[in-house]
């Protein structure tokens, strides 16, 4: 069964902050005489358009501010957190609703140790177990439970309708496949860089 899942700076609710920090000139106000580590002068930058600066600043306080509105309908009806939601999400969807930790932590953009802790206290309310695999001694698979499972129902619809309500249905189908189209470009591009960083960087 598909169940649906649903980033910064404040907003300037009143209009009077300018964000300027991202064009040529905010960083001549702000970065004059500063250089990048290989001795650049900020200067040289390849500044934001104002374009460009509105459409960043757009995702980034629409996006923290759909999270903080969807984690917050999940805690007040759900008594879950939107990480707690998205881990049984994941392992609902995966055969014998488990992974491997190491997949549960990549599938969820989490870090290893990050993952640790939320699973240890998923635990704790006996939404998931964690078993040994049985086709690896060494390695662990985090298991959705019954428990889980009856938490996950419960909460999936007053989610979607969150989502629905916050996201899907301010916009046209148009809109959303533009935005749907744009963002898997950035994953992609996001995957491929974690394809060659170090996995000390991962934890």
């Amino acid at each position: 069964m598909a169940w649906l899942c649903g980033l910064s700076g404040p907003s300037s609710r009143g209009g009077a902050i300018k964000h300027r920090h991202y064009t040529e000139h905010g960083a001549a106000e702000g970065t004059r005489g500063t250089a990048d580590g290989n001795g650049r002068a900020a200067a040289e930058a390849k500044w934001l358009t104002p374009e460009q600066q509105r459409a960043w600043r757009a995702y980034m306080d629409g996006s923290q501010r759909l999270m903080t509105d969807l984690n917050r309908q999940l805690q007040r009806d759900a008594d879950l957190s939107f990480a707690d939601y998205r881990i049984l999400v994941k392992l609902s969807e995966a055969p014998g609703r488990s992974l491997r930790m190491s997949d549960l932590a990549d599938g969820v953009l989490s870090s290893r140790s990050r993952l640790t802790h939320q699973i240890r206290r998923m635990e704790a309310q006996q939404m998931v177990r964690r078993i040994a695999c049985e086709d690896d001694g060494r390695g662990v698979l985090a298991q959705l439970t019954d428990e889980g499972l009856r938490r996950l129902r419960a909460a999936a619809p007053g989610h979607v309708a969150a989502v629905r309500r916050f996201f899907v249905d301010l916009l046209t189908p148009q809109q959303l496949a533009a935005v749907a189209a744009a963002l898997d470009l950035v994953n992609q591009a996001a995957d491929q860089r974690a394809t060659t960083r170090p996995t000390a960087d991962l934890d």
